[in-house]
């Protein structure tokens, strides 16, 4: 028996449009990080400023926490939630048990990159433009899979549980929004002038 009861068409789409433009990202870090090791006394094209930019943050330990380059695991990852994404809105019914899977799988993405907001930000002082993009489809992909799994049965079989958690999806945008507000005000608060530096830039 499958958890799935209904075709989350929407919830199918989101993953696919998250997937594609985190794995862009992850590409375009990929190609900076060979541009340093070919240029190590180079700037990126991504670097903006003493703030924003990705050199230091690939160039740092905390881009390689694994022992090669943290990019490498967003041009696998995003491809398995790809991959997902568009077997849902085929149609596919997946066991409780592979829903179970996947949400282990978006909990242990989440988590690895608040480590590495908290690392840029308190750490580095820095914020990369790239590694932005990946927090930006990141904390929704997981704040979708996670009602999602609530209103599937993965996570209880309470009908209860299940029918909020549907309601609770359209809620998915703002809640995302929300914790959108919390980064930037932890990067404000750590003296990191995010707003004054976007602004600049638009000027």
């Amino acid at each position: 028996m499958t958890a799935q009861r209904i075709r989350p068409v929407g919830y199918g789409i989101w993953l696919i449009v998250f997937s594609v433009v985190g794995w862009w990202a992850a590409f375009q870090l990929t190609v900076e990080k060979f541009f340093l090791l070919e240029n190590p006394s180079e700037q990126t094209s991504c670097y903006v400023s003493v703030i924003l930019q990705c050199d230091k943050n690939l160039g740092s330990w905390q881009g390689e926490v694994f022992g090669f380059p943290n990019p490498v695991i967003g041009l696998t990852g995003w491809m398995a939630v790809l991959v997902v994404g568009v077997a849902v809105i085929s149609g596919a019914r997946f066991p409780r048990w592979f829903w179970g899977l996947f949400g282990l799988g978006m909990l242990g993405a989440i988590a690895f990159i608040c480590w590495l907001i908290g690392q840029s930000i308190y750490h580095l002082a820095v914020l990369c433009p790239w590694c932005m993009v990946t927090w930006a489809v990141t904390i929704p992909a997981f704040i979708a899979t996670a009602v999602h799994l609530l209103r599937n049965g993965t996570i209880t079989r309470s009908a209860v549980v299940k029918r909020r958690a549907n309601r609770l999806m359209a809620w998915v945008p703002l809640i995302t929004i929300l914790a959108y507000a919390v980064v930037i005000a932890m990067a404000q608060l750590a003296g990191l002038d995010f707003l004054g530096e976007i602004a600049g830039l638009i000027r």
